[in-house]
């Protein structure tokens, strides 16, 4: 069968037909558009959906999310990808540290917003940063995901001890000038960040495809989020970050993303290309 998906008609499968029109359900009646990521993980998340939950077909999970906000709401958790670590690629912090902290030091006040934050490591990770750099008291930072049962866990600021290891070796490789563990209280199996990292931190539900501009952001940080999207997704996307941002804000991606999506990539010059970090230029 052929079905028109973004700028190009590819030929699918009677299951992918079904996704297709799950997906157009999910919009029409809740709102909720996917109707821009990369198809080959939604159709596996997908199945696993319906493996799991016991449905038969495609056709009756959307009978049933078209019904029920809470059984779509739970669905819509499955589909998001939430994978993230603090100070994940240390390198990218170093250089935040090197080369966009002297420049936010000129600014009365700073804003930034953690866009996908998941649940919220990368965000503690900046909010470290920031009170190491004598910047956390002029400084707010917006940490969003349109799941907000992972940005209820990063709200709490509750991790398993599993990655407190990690954790203090990305905070040694970033450049860290204490030990991780200051920022940090630890039992029963859980570490917590300390409460007045939260003190300048607002968590708030958004939703990448649908709603508006985050304004006057002096830095714009959404990594490995971009990579789950298709290209004319990723265009719109980019577009939302570059008219958040600040006349020289600056704006960091992923390692396996880039600005190849972005209509006008001269808007930005790269900072560090390894690490993926921009600034805005017009």
């Amino acid at each position: 069968m052929m079905f028109q998906v973004g700028e190009q008609t590819e030929i699918l499968d009677a299951f992918e037909v079904d996704v297709e029109c799950l997906l157009e359900a999910l919009y029409l009646r809740w709102g909720y558009d996917f109707r821009g990521y990369s198809r080959a993980s939604l159709r596996r998340r997908v199945a696993r959906y319906i493996a799991d939950a016991g449905f038969e077909r495609v056709a009756d999970l959307q009978h049933e999310l078209i019904r029920d906000q809470a059984r779509c709401q739970h669905f819509v958790r499955g589909l998001t990808v939430n994978v993230t670590d603090m100070f994940r690629d240390p390198q990218f912090y170093a250089v935040l540290r090197q080369r966009v902290i002297p420049e936010l030091r000129s600014h009365p006040f700073i804003k930034i917003w953690h866009a996908g934050c998941s649940t919220g490591e990368e965000a503690y990770s900046m909010a470290i940063l920031l009170q190491e750099e004598g910047l956390a008291d002029r400084s707010v930072i917006y940490a969003t995901d349109i799941n907000s049962k992972v940005l209820e866990q990063a709200r709490k600021g509750i991790y398993h001890e599993r990655m407190l290891g990690n954790a203090r070796e990305n905070y040694r490789l970033s450049g860290g000038r204490q030990r991780f563990d200051d920022y940090v209280s630890s039992g029963y199996e859980r570490f917590m960040m300390d409460g007045a990292l939260k003190k300048n931190m607002v968590f708030t539900t958004h939703d990448l495809v649908t709603d508006q501009v985050f304004g006057e952001m002096q830095v714009v940080i959404c990594r490995n989020v971009l990579i789950y999207f298709r290209r004319e997704l990723q265009a719109r996307v980019l577009t939302l970050f570059h008219q958040s941002l600040d006349l020289g804000g600056f704006l960091g991606l992923g390692i396996k993303e880039s600005l190849s999506a972005f209509p006008s990539p001269s808007s930005f010059r790269p900072i560090d290309a390894d690490v993926r970090l921009f600034q805005r230029m017009d």
